[in-house]
């Protein structure tokens, strides 16, 4: 089997359909169809029943699904580390970015870095925060950029933090925000946490929730056409200075931050792409990215 037959099982086992399947592999269904034969036969067992719900893994099928991981994360670090004896500062570099994090920073970020090195290519993985902390666990991406406090014991570096705004179109009295409407928005589970906490810390009430959207940007254009207020980080507001903001506080009038990391394996600085990136994030002013 070579890797190409290890991302089908992987694809296949994901989708559980071989149209989709197909799809997302760029080839054929019969294409896809006859590989798998192949690999039946190369195993000598067969690999999955189709069925009116989709695609079926068999006991062995699934097993080497669940190799399939594994086998492309070695091939992945063995062309690396081939890579890696090159003199020259070359290779694909891996991210894990949160959503939130690739809408506002992402893009200016890998310019300025391309200035620097423009052999290094990139592949990036986007998410929730909780979905990028399991990419950098699992070793599918070489550097993670997450939101909030999640569990790392390996190398991580604070990059920014930011406060927690109401924010409104009009001026509003905090002490009749039960009885104002609010847009809320789908978020991480570590955001929502801290904002629920800190309203029923000074509300007996729930919020009047009149619009629920999907994405944070969705939710400030709703804000700026005056619909409700929201309760945002404060980095997405930056470019809105006609909106009113307030800080969430704490009972003790501290300010309700959210961090931002970089996670990332000490073991993977040995690769010099990555080491290159890791070293262009410690010195990056991220008051000066476009």
């Amino acid at each position: 089997m070579d890797d190409r037959d290890w991302l089908i099982l992987k694809v296949l086992y994901n989708e559980k359909n071989i149209t989709k399947a197909a799809k997302n592999l760029y080839i054929s269904q019969p294409a896809l169809t006859n590989r798998l034969q192949q690999i039946e036969k190369e195993f000598g067992v067969q690999i999955v029943h189709r069925g009116r719900r989709g695609v079926e893994f068999t006991p062995q099928g699934e097993y080497l699904a669940k190799c399939a991981n594994q086998m492309l994360l070695r091939i992945q670090k063995i062309k690396e580390n081939v890579v890696n004896m090159e003199n020259r500062v070359t290779g694909t570099l891996r991210l894990g970015v949160s959503n939130y994090f690739t809408d506002y920073k992402l893009p200016g970020l890998l310019k300025l870095f391309k200035n620097e090195y423009p052999d290094i290519e990139f592949k990036v993985l986007t998410g929730s925060s909780s979905e990028i902390a399991h990419l950098i666990h699992s070793h599918e991406v070489h550097v993670a950029f997450v939101k909030g406090a999640y569990s790392w014991n390996d190398q991580k570096r604070l990059l920014f933090e930011e406060s927690i705004c109401i924010a409104s179109k009009d001026k509003i009295d905090l002490r009749e925000l039960p009885n104002l409407p609010r847009i809320d928005y789908r978020t991480d589970p570590l955001l929502k946490t801290a904002v629920d906490n800190w309203w029923f810390e000074n509300y007996s009430q729930p919020p009047l929730i009149s619009i629920e959207v999907d994405k944070a940007d969705t939710c400030k254009k709703m804000v700026l056409n005056g619909l409700g207020y929201a309760i945002l980080p404060s980095l997405i507001l930056d470019d809105a200075d006609d909106i009113y903001k307030i800080d969430l506080k704490s009972k003790n009038g501290k300010p309700i931050l959210r961090k931002t990391w970089m996670f990332y394996h000490k073991e993977s600085i040995q690769l010099k792409f990555v080491k290159a990136f890791v070293e262009f994030m410690e010195k990056l002013d991220f008051q000066k990215i476009p």
